[in-house]
């Protein structure tokens, strides 16, 4: 689902007071580099058939926000799951937690971010929560909100943000020099 690209520290600038922030320090993956759209959630735990399940339903360009309490030992989604997300219309994937089959996602029209990557996959499935509020990162995401993600950050709103609004002019910053 191409969009058209984003700054989160633009939207940032414009729409401070109205934004949560999400502190992780994500890896981007995917063949788009910034997403956005209203959240869905998902609380999982070394377990990707929740994954599977939610991104082989209609995405209408919604995110989903997987909760995987930032386990580094299972991947919670692979390339075949991005694929199936990217086909079904998702805009993107947040996931605190870790992928693994990156190189996969390179050329799928979904952005994904992660806080990094690894071979093992897990076998034991769990029963997700779905739906929830969940704080990641110290920001709270609740279904329906809107999530806007670039290279450098995830921020979230509770409502949808008006993307035409430019930022203020840049600082001036009187040169050292004189």
């Amino acid at each position: 689902m191409h969009q058209p690209a984003i700054v989160t520290a633009d939207i940032y600038d414009v729409h401070h007071a109205a934004l949560q922030v999400c502190e992780l320090q994500f890896r981007s993956f995917g063949a788009n580099a910034s997403f956005f759209g209203p959240c869905v959630t998902l609380a999982t735990f070394e377990d990707h058939t929740p994954v599977l399940a939610a991104l082989q339903q209609t995405g209408n360009g919604r995110v989903l926000v997987v909760d995987g309490q930032g386990s580094l030992r299972i991947g919670l989604m692979g390339d075949r799951l991005a694929k199936f997300g990217a086909d079904n219309g998702w805009a993107g994937v947040v996931m605190n937690g870790v992928i693994r089959d990156s190189l996969g996602m390179e050329d799928l029209d979904i952005g994904v971010k992660a806080l990094g990557t690894t071979a093992r996959r897990g076998w034991v499935p769990i029963v997700p929560t779905n739906d929830i509020a969940l704080t990641i990162g110290g920001a709270t995401f609740n279904l329906g909100d809107w999530v806007y993600a670039d290279v450098d950050s995830v921020i979230v709103s509770r409502t949808e943000l008006d993307l035409t609004i430019s930022p203020a002019a840049p600082l001036s910053y009187p040169d050292p020099q004189q």
